[in-house]
């Protein structure tokens, strides 16, 4: 086989995973409500730089969010520390809160829990 071919299955089959993906990004009011109103997936982080839980759930969410089942699940983070204004919306007094929306209603939430299992059945009440 070829480097080019190999080269090009490669690119090729990360594109297919990117396209499979779940998106994480920070968290945007205008997009927040615009996703609410469409009945979208929302799984809403909490979280700050300094908090070891939160350091733990990153990559929790972050390989959940990878997985074909989730892609459809959209992942807004606020900061804890720079974005207080969002806060009281969501009745987050902690970092390392997650809060699962299937569309404009609340479906679960979590707090201080890093635990795959944990973290997956929120992924999974957005989708249920």
């Amino acid at each position: 086989m070829s480097l080019r071919l190999t080269l090009t299955g490669l690119v090729l089959g990360l594109a297919a995973q990117l396209a499979l993906a779940g998106e994480i990004k920070p968290f945007s009011q205008i997009e927040f409500d615009q996703m609410q109103r469409a009945g979208q997936p929302v799984l809403v982080g909490v979280a700050a730089g300094w908090c070891p839980t939160c350091k733990a759930q990153k990559p929790v969410v972050g390989q959940l969010s990878q997985q074909p089942a989730y892609k459809d699940v959209t992942v807004l983070v606020i900061d804890f520390d720079a974005d207080k204004a969002a806060l009281p919306q969501f009745k987050a007094t902690m970092q390392s809160t997650l809060i699962a929306f299937k569309g404009s209603k609340e479906v679960g939430r979590s707090v201080g829990d890093a635990s795959p299992a944990g973290i997956e059945s929120l992924f999974k009440k957005v989708l249920n």
